[in-house]
């Protein structure tokens, strides 16, 4: 059957479907072929020939027919050469430019060590739905101590939306007619259990990190629950010691590669917040100015701070994120709870400013989270404990006014 389509020549030959046998080691395979014509050459003039292959001949009947079908409309696309691997490759120069920088290394991280392993050298039109679902259910931890373990559902989906994302695009090229990664069914994700200090811990952490080279930055963490990022990437023009206040600007990001690693960004919610400071935490930063002034007369010439930071070593330089991290899980670990992270500060601040009675969207705000919505699902069981408590309340009232009319 052929057809022309803007005054230009293109075959939809039906073709035959044939019976196939193959040998491999001495085991004979059956299988069904359908060729088909896809067009013309056109510098040649002749007919391109192209096949389809199938463990039944129902399966290469169905499939000859949409592909002829899609000849008749004009929607048909050549099957790519590439494999995924090479379409990998061109994405990523491609369409993550504007992509920020930790991002983009994040990504790269993943088709490295996850996608290109599995599928990278299968043909990119040939890629199936099943392939793509066995490397999910394959997705293993990256970090040796964590491979017999079962594997964050969070890093499964982070695998998966990459992958999807590139092939995406591929559609959108007319690579490959459908995304093979849509029909992905992906584990369940259990809500992420939430570490604080306790109301006594928090007592004694102020007490542990007295006199620590890097106290005022914990006590800044606890009482604004910045991200660990945003305050080393903290400068004194934005603090306001007028009005109290902390602008978040940026964040400061390693990158891998030694110290040239270490880059700007912007804030991970993708625009800058104010803070309105407590008192612990101003004094803090008032604390932690003075400690700087004595350090740059003591180190003299030889002190080295252009971007005017917060919070610097002895010679003015930046603070690197894996020693304030070691600093910290030590003094966790001699207070008995060595399963906190930094991170769980920002969680402590959460919590301390939700029972102290702030409404969500200003913890939301202070927090630089993109919704309250997020803010109450991840601290419902506090919201809930309060809400609770506002019950309780009530009841001792009501029940001390009929004591009264009593």
């Amino acid at each position: 059957m052929a057809s022309k389509q803007n005054g230009t020549r293109n075959a939809a030959g039906a073709g035959s479907i044939r019976k196939k046998a193959v040998t491999r080691g001495g085991k004979e395979y059956i299988y069904w072929e359908a060729r088909y014509t896809s067009g013309y050459d056109p510098g040649t003039g002749k007919q391109v020939q192209r096949s389809i292959t199938g463990k039944t001949q129902r399966e290469v009947a169905q499939k000859l027919r949409e592909i002829t079908a899609e000849l008749d409309s004009g929607t048909y696309q050549e099957p790519s050469k590439m494999t995924v691997g090479e379409w990998l490759d061109t994405w990523q120069k491609e369409y993550l430019g504007n992509t920020k920088a930790h991002t983009k290394k994040s990504y790269e991280g993943i088709i490295r060590n996850h996608i290109l392993p599995e599928i990278g050298a299968v043909k990119l039109s040939a890629l199936t739905p099943i392939q793509v679902q066995r490397l999910i259910n394959g997705v293993k931890s990256t970090k040796k101590s964590s491979q017999n373990q079962p594997v964050n559902p969070k890093t499964v989906k982070n695998v998966h939306g990459v992958l999807h994302s590139a092939l995406n695009q591929a559609v959108q090229c007319g690579y490959i007619r459908t995304n093979p990664a849509d029909r992905t069914i992906l584990p369940k994700r259990s809500k992420a259990e939430i570490h604080v200090l306790e109301d006594k811990q928090v007592l004694e952490f102020l007490k542990a990190i007295q006199g620590h080279r890097f106290e005022y930055l914990y006590q800044l963490d606890l009482f604004t629950g910045l991200r660990q990022s945003e305050l080393l990437g903290l400068q004194w023009p934005d603090i306001d010691f007028e009005h109290q206040t902390i602008q978040v600007k940026r964040q400061l990001l390693y990158l891998g590669g030694g110290n040239k690693g270490y880059q700007y960004a912007i804030p991970k919610s993708n625009k800058s917040r104010t803070v309105v400071l407590p008192d612990l935490a101003f004094q803090a930063l008032r604390l932690q100015q003075k400690k700087q002034n004595e350090l740059r007369l003591l180190v003299g010439p030889a002190w080295n701070n252009p971007d005017n930071l917060v919070f610097t070593d002895e010679m003015g330089s930046h603070l690197k994120h894996d020693v304030v991290y070691r600093n910290l899980k030590r003094i966790f670990t001699a207070m008995g709870v060595p399963n906190l992270r930094f991170h769980d500060l920002r969680h402590s601040y959460a919590v301390l400013s939700l029972q102290s009675g702030c409404d969500i969207k200003t913890v939301q705000e202070n927090l630089g989270h993109y919704a309250a919505a997020f803010t109450l699902d991840t601290y419902g069981h506090v919201t809930e404990q309060m809400r609770r408590d506002g019950a309780d309340k009530i009841n001792r009232y009501v029940e001390g006014m009929e004591e009264k009319m009593g």
